[in-house]
């Protein structure tokens, strides 16, 4: 299964590498440790929407199979289990 074809996921997770690269060079650089904080929650909200984006889109294929009664069924049901995990 790929997500490259959701642009969305893609954008979150370029979103968090600014994020992050803004955050690297602020340390660098000695800025103040609340700004470089922000910046780093900023980071985090990035990356949790991403996982989000992604799980969700994950649970919709592994569902959409089951649905169509795809072969496979309890690997897919397996999928879904394992990724509950990381909610």
């Amino acid at each position: 299964m790929s997500h490259a074809n959701n642009p969305e996921i893609l954008g979150r997770l370029k979103r968090a590498q600014g994020h992050l690269a803004a955050t690297l060079r602020m340390v660098e650089v000695g800025e103040d440790g609340l700004a470089i904080a922000q910046q780093l929650q900023a980071v985090v909200k990035a990356v949790e929407k991403a996982k989000t984006m992604l799980i969700l889109d994950h649970v919709d294929h592994c569902v959409a199979h089951l649905a169509n009664g795809a072969e496979g069924r309890d690997a897919r049901l397996a999928s879904l289990r394992e990724i509950t995990k990381y909610l």
